[in-house]
């Protein structure tokens, strides 16, 4: 089992370096793309192409959100990690998992995407394995 995103494992990890281009705008990683997606204002998904992922992830805690977000935000990292395992070295690395169960264990309490101590929904670790078994 993978349980963290971490070390050999790293590549799994939304804030990677790799560049996504989504809805013609072009991110340094699958966690500024999301992020951005967020915006409920168009005009403010250019601010989050030239920052590091953390720093996407905290702007992304404080831009007007899009009031649609609970409901698409599943269906949006899905395509944004589909789109980041288009690129072949990426996706030869996940493909090298097998069927190792992947879990985004983290420190942080956040049990929607991931897990803390083996427990949470691990939503990102799910659609990691969506993706493996994809593109198998």
């Amino acid at each position: 089992m993978i349980q963290e995103l971490t070390g050999e494992y790293r590549f799994l990890s939304n804030f990677w370096s790799c560049f996504i281009r989504y809805n013609g705008i072009l991110y340094p990683s699958v966690e500024n793309a999301y992020q951005a997606t967020k915006c409920a204002n168009p005009n403010d998904k250019v601010r989050f192409v030239n920052i590091k992922a953390s720093q996407a992830k905290q702007l992304g805690k404080v831009i007007e959100m899009r009031y649609d977000w609970d409901r698409v935000k599943l269906d949006i990292m899905l395509e944004l990690v589909r789109l980041k395992f288009r690129d072949t070295q990426l996706k030869l690395l996940l493909l090298r998992t097998g069927d190792e169960e992947i879990q985004e264990g983290n420190w942080w309490g956040d049990t929607f995407w991931g897990t803390v101590n083996g427990k949470g929904e691990n939503h990102l670790g799910k659609i990691l394995m969506r993706v493996r078994s994809e593109l198998i």
